[in-house]
């Protein structure tokens, strides 16, 4: 039997990609001409690759149900993510909240099927966000969490395992974690 993977999970909007910030709140790329990859993004992706993590794209794109974007263009920016970035899979809820889905985060079932598809030890795999719900979504998965940013001014039901500032500050912890023996983290 194969050994179970460890996997990074992460947010598109905020983690990947510049989020449009406005009035203060944070909203995705509506198409490719909006698409800022966030600094050092490639770089700090590319330790992880070397470190053997799967690098899972976990979104939510209620825009899609809400008639803002299509799902074409969703998939065109995620697409561009792919040829930019070492990205191995991507996990997209098109859900509003009153459509009450699984995947939905703060629900887990985007990171409950990428365990099930790749095999995934969850409690030695972490999720990386810029809002409540990708911390919520990774707790509830069993992954220790990355709080990318302030949040937004957002309430956090619980807080994350640590928070960074970017990127590649997360990337730095996760590998330091991935070094410590499971028994002392």
């Amino acid at each position: 039997m194969e050994p179970a993977k460890v996997a990074v999970f992460l947010d598109r909007d905020g983690v990947l990609n510049e989020p449009i910030i406005l009035n203060g709140k944070p909203y995705p790329p509506r198409d490719l001409n909006e698409l800022i990859i966030t600094r050092g993004a490639g770089a700090a992706l590319e330790e992880l690759k070397r470190q053997g993590f799967l690098l899972i794209v976990v979104t939510n794109q209620p825009d899609i149900a809400r008639g803002k974007v299509n799902r074409a263009d969703v998939d065109q920016i995620n697409a561009r993510l792919a040829a930019i970035l070492p990205l191995d899979a991507f996990e997209v809820c098109e859900h509003d909240d009153k459509e009450q889905c699984d995947c939905r985060k703060p629900k887990p079932g985007m990171i409950l099927r990428a365990r099930e598809k790749f095999g995934v030890d969850l409690a030695g795999s972490f999720m990386v966000g810029d809002r409540w719900r990708d911390i919520e979504a990774g707790r509830r998965a069993g992954c220790r969490t990355i709080l990318i940013g302030s949040g937004y001014g957002e309430t956090f039901p619980f807080a994350p395992t640590v928070t960074h500032t970017s990127l590649p500050g997360a990337v730095s912890w996760i590998i330091r974690q991935s070094q410590v023996p499971a028994g002392i983290r």
